[in-house]
């Protein structure tokens, strides 16, 4: 399946409203058996979230983000993932 990096600029969020978006974007991807997420990273400097989904297509990920009421900058899809283990 393929894997997206979902760019979202939210300026600066409190824990709770991040724990409130965390759980509405968990309810959301019940009810969307091919979509996974995987993890995010949160920049305060840059007010912004990089999320990391596995799902069908990059519609698939735009209808999450919708769905759960997240801003959506930037879909990208990754076609290679390396790690520093890879090259020992």
């Amino acid at each position: 399946m393929p894997r997206y990096i979902v760019e979202r600029t939210v300026g600066t969020l409190t824990r709770e409203q991040l724990d409130a978006a965390a759980r509405k974007s968990k309810d959301v991807i019940t009810s969307m058996q091919d979509v996974r997420w995987v993890r995010s990273y949160v920049s305060d400097a840059e007010g912004k979230i990089y999320c990391e989904y596995d799902a069908p297509s990059e519609a698939s990920v735009r209808e999450h983000a919708q769905r759960a009421g997240l801003p959506v900058d930037r879909v990208s899809e990754v076609s290679l993932e390396i790690s520093p283990a890879m090259f020992i």
